[in-house]
């Protein structure tokens, strides 16, 4: 994931109150249920020491109401000076995260992050189409347009079947409206590709759907046609949805595994890579990471020594004392602009942290200094 979201962390200081917690109220008695996660995420914020001010802070965001369908997960991280990063997706939160210390906990949030692909819909007919913007992790669309052919060229489309001596003459203009129509809904797509929302999923008529991919080639859109779907189901295709869900997961598998073959390759040229903690670290010290590659749960059991480290910034304020490793290597990340994907550590070489380096350079190990 890019860690630009966590930009509004950089200037921040700690110490800070991590809590990433189920805000969902979908249940008979999903209001009571809800007050106890955010009592107890307060409670264990309290017995880790953090102020009270602190914990009001963090309470007061997770007990407002999220107005979306479950499942719902709200991440809120603040410090003396109030909450300085909240966001809400629709995420599963089965082990709930409420820590105080001097670096925010993000690990978990990343995973779920890291999981999420942003896409292009477009549900396309002979009259036009729908084309959407969305997030995998966002219930409803960031951007909405609908297409659809004048009054003229739909009366064109209509008497493509009246048969007789016109039959022909009405067939081409029925084609020219087709591919009129095909063309505005490239148009909305590449629109839509050109700010950065690469994967496109097409779904429709399968003849207007052959016309839009084809006029997509040479794009820098990935296209992908789904086998169902319709105009005007208001969401309601159940096939399509799921078809959807597994176009998305198939696209994270890819990301995932793409960045685990780049690791694999490197390792076995020996450039450009670095693992194990302390070999990481000393690339955050150079500056030379581009992505960091993390297994939360094994990451968060090692301690990394920022004393160990001579130039390893992890923010204002960190004490000179050992720190989490994941909260340690996903602030370094965040502070210098790398981006962070979840990979096992088993995929690592039994490491819990690896990293795709901006240039190679031999290691000098400033660990064993």
């Amino acid at each position: 994931m890019d860690t630009s979201d966590f930009s509004k962390l950089k200037q921040a200081a700690g110490p800070f109150a991590t809590a990433f917690v189920d805000v969902s109220r979908a249940t008979e008695n999903g209001e009571h249920e809800h007050e106890l996660r955010v009592r107890a995420a307060a409670d264990q914020l309290r017995e880790q020491g953090a102020d009270d001010a602190v914990v009001e802070a963090v309470t007061r965001v997770l007990s407002e109401q999220v107005d979306q369908p479950a499942p719902v997960g709200r991440l809120v991280v603040a410090n003396a000076g109030g909450v300085v990063l909240d966001e809400v997706a629709s995420v599963q939160v089965d082990q709930a995260v409420a820590t105080w210390g001097p670096l925010p906990d993000l690990a978990r949030w990343v995973e779920h992050r890291d999981g999420t692909v942003s896409f292009v819909l477009a549900i396309v007919d002979h009259t036009g189409g729908d084309v959407a913007v969305h997030v995998s992790d966002v219930p409803t669309a960031l951007e909405e347009q609908s297409i659809e052919v004048d009054d003229q060229r739909a009366d064109d489309i209509a008497k493509v079947s009246v048969g007789g001596w016109a039959q022909k003459h009405y067939e081409l203009r029925a084609e020219n409206a087709w591919r009129d129509s095909a063309e505005e809904v490239v148009d909305a797509i590449t629109s839509h590709v050109r700010a950065g929302h690469r994967l496109v999923l097409l779904a429709g008529d399968p003849q207007s759907k052959g016309m839009v991919k084809d006029r997509l080639e040479g794009s820098p859109a990935e296209v992908v046609e789904l086998g169902s779907g319709q105009r005007a189901e208001d969401g309601g295709d159940e096939a399509m949805q799921q078809a959807i869900r597994e176009a998305l997961m198939e696209q994270v598998v890819q990301r995932r595994l793409s960045a685990v073959h780049e690791l694999k390759e490197r390792l076995g040229r020996g450039e450009s890579v670095a693992s194990g903690i302390d070999d990481v670290a000393d690339a955050f010290v150079r500056g030379q990471v581009d992505t960091l590659l993390l297994d939360p749960t094994k990451a968060a059991e090692t301690e990394l020594d920022p004393t160990k480290y001579e130039g390893l910034h992890l923010g204002d304020g960190v004490p000179r004392q050992p720190i989490r490793a994941d909260q340690a290597l996903v602030a370094a990340a965040v502070l210098t602009d790398a981006s962070v994907t979840v990979a096992p550590y088993q995929a690592m070489g039994g490491e819990p942290v690896a990293a795709l380096l901006r240039w190679d350079q031999p290691t000098n190990g400033s660990h064993e200094a």
